[in-house]
């Protein structure tokens, strides 16, 4: 099968990590997926909701907020504050990104402070949540080294590094990392959270227009493992770059 752009059914699109997008964020990145584009930024405040305090919980607490800018599709979105609420894609994918890096940070070790993780959709092409939260991660590891270089914290609560890829069926093959759209044509939509050493966080998967079987479900997950291990390889890669030469956020 030839794809609409002309990838391998094992080939992400193009991935590249733009830092220090936010300067006044704690870390932030401008996550680039092919035509997909996030702004990820990490902000730290010194104290902790008010449930944590009425209910006696010690550490800190880490949240996202997602939205999708108005010129980030082919025809206007309206912010939600023009509708008075925040649509339900919008909250699904917040709390994917919240409780997805929750999983990765020892809330203990962060101490009474609250992460505030924003994810901005500059340009949307498919695959926006998965980058991200691949995006975030990243922003999240430098925000955190900046918290120790601070001396606020003794060592960064990042266990490890997550990312996150789509997949899916079109035309009866195992295809990765969508494009919009090849995701409004697959019979099967499939998104896979993982962390670096390959465990999973969060398993996404339906049928659109049929239904799908073991094999494919195997398919997916192997190449979704596949393409999680390259992100976080480039992720790992900046991070090195880092220990030379600090970033500016």
């Amino acid at each position: 099968m030839n794809r609409i752009d002309s990838r391998t059914g094992d080939q992400l699109r193009p991935v590249s990590f733009d830092l220090g997008i936010a300067p006044y964020a704690g870390g932030s990145v401008l996550v680039t997926v092919g035509n997909t584009r996030v702004i990820c930024g990490v902000t730290v405040e010194e104290n902790v909701p008010r449930w944590m305090k009425e209910q006696g919980v010690t550490g800190g607490w880490l949240t996202a907020e997602y939205s999708m800018l108005p010129y980030s599709t082919q025809t206007r979105k309206p912010r939600d504050i023009a509708k008075g609420r925040i649509d339900g894609r919008s909250i699904e994918i917040q709390r994917l990104i919240g409780r997805s890096l929750r999983t990765v940070v020892d809330l203990e070790k962060l101490g009474p402070r609250t992460i505030w993780v924003d994810c901005d959709v500059l340009q949307a092409d498919g695959g926006t949540r998965t980058a991200a939260i691949t995006g975030a991660s990243l922003a999240l590891a430098i925000a955190c080294r900046k918290l120790v270089r601070e001396k606020k914290i003794d060592a960064s609560p990042v266990r490890k590094l997550i990312a996150a890829i789509s997949a899916g069926v079109l035309e009866g093959q195992v295809i990765l990392d969508l494009n919009y759209e090849e995701d409004k044509l697959v019979a099967v939509d499939f998104n896979l959270v993982a962390t670096e050493d390959g465990e999973f966080v969060e398993v996404q998967a339906s049928g659109e227009e049929a239904i799908f079987g073991q094999s494919q479900l195997n398919e997916m997950l192997g190449l979704g493992r596949k393409g999680i291990a390259e992100l976080i390889a480039a992720q790992r890669a900046v991070l090195a770059r880092l220990m030379v030469s600090p970033p500016a956020s």
